[in-house]
């Protein structure tokens, strides 16, 4: 979960890792998929949180854009809970090997300019829809997608991509967790273990980065010092979670 946290708050593929382990630890498919979305509402939190905080949030842009995309997650949310096992998997793999193979590509430099909500095209709304449904459906990998959209068509910096995507990744993906809550498919207790991982890290490498210019000395080791504590909590629930299945663990 700390791995992912890490990795979602500066670029993308988290779920790349929390998903297929999910599996790995025995969840259906389908309740693997909700269960993931725990961690991934509660990160995007502290995320959202943070970068606000710091004056890069762009609260208008983010709005008009967030509203297609959770339209398109509660369908593909939808989609997802009575998908197949074996359609599901396929989808899983096809992503991942996608996704991998476009974070290994070099990016072009482009001319890049600020965001205003009068370069929200109808193309860049539909765009966002297909984003939505895509993350609602499966996660893994939507990062990529934002890439493709704020930075290749409309041709924003990446730091502007990174505090856009966690602001448009929080509604929808709480909307594809209450669709996934509803048909009793998401573990609560695994997705905030996983949450905790998630949140502990992402809040450490986001007070790292920039701490220091947002709270200052005191207040930078005041933060980094609740995000340890977050980890710390999370370790612990994994090892009481791992006690009441009787499994065994290097600790």
């Amino acid at each position: 979960g700390g791995i992912a946290g890490f990795i979602n708050v500066l670029s993308a593929g988290g779920s790349m890792l929390t998903l297929p382990l999910l599996m790995f630890l025995g969840l259906p498919p389908q309740v693997a998929n909700g269960t993931n979305r725990v961690a991934i509402t509660l990160q995007s939190i502290t995320a959202v949180g943070s970068f606000y905080r710091m004056g890069h949030g762009n609260l208008m842009v983010s709005l008009h854009l967030a509203v297609p995309a959770i339209l398109g997650s509660l369908l593909g949310a939808w989609v997802a809970t009575w998908v197949s096992d074996a359609v599901f998997e396929v989808v899983l793999v096809s992503a991942m090997i996608g996704a991998s193979v476009f974070m290994l590509l070099p990016q072009p430099s482009l001319n890049t300019r600020p965001l205003t909500t009068d370069r929200l095209s109808p193309g860049i709304y539909l765009a966002m829809f297909v984003v939505g449904m895509y993350g609602g459906f499966i996660q893994v990998g939507v990062g990529v997608l934002f890439i493709v959209v704020l930075y290749h068509m409309l041709k924003i910096d990446l730091r502007q991509v990174n505090v856009l995507k966690v602001s448009i990744v929080l509604p929808f993906t709480f909307a594809a967790l209450v669709v996934f809550a509803i048909n009793d498919q998401v573990r609560w207790s695994v997705g905030l273990t996983l949450a905790l991982g998630s949140a502990g890290l992402g809040i450490l490498t986001i007070m790292a980065i920039f701490g220091h210019y947002l709270l200052g000395l005191t207040g930078e080791r005041i933060v980094t010092s609740i995000g340890g504590l977050i980890l710390a909590a999370a370790h612990i629930q994994n090892y009481l979670c791992c006690r009441n299945d009787n499994c065994e663990h290097e600790h």
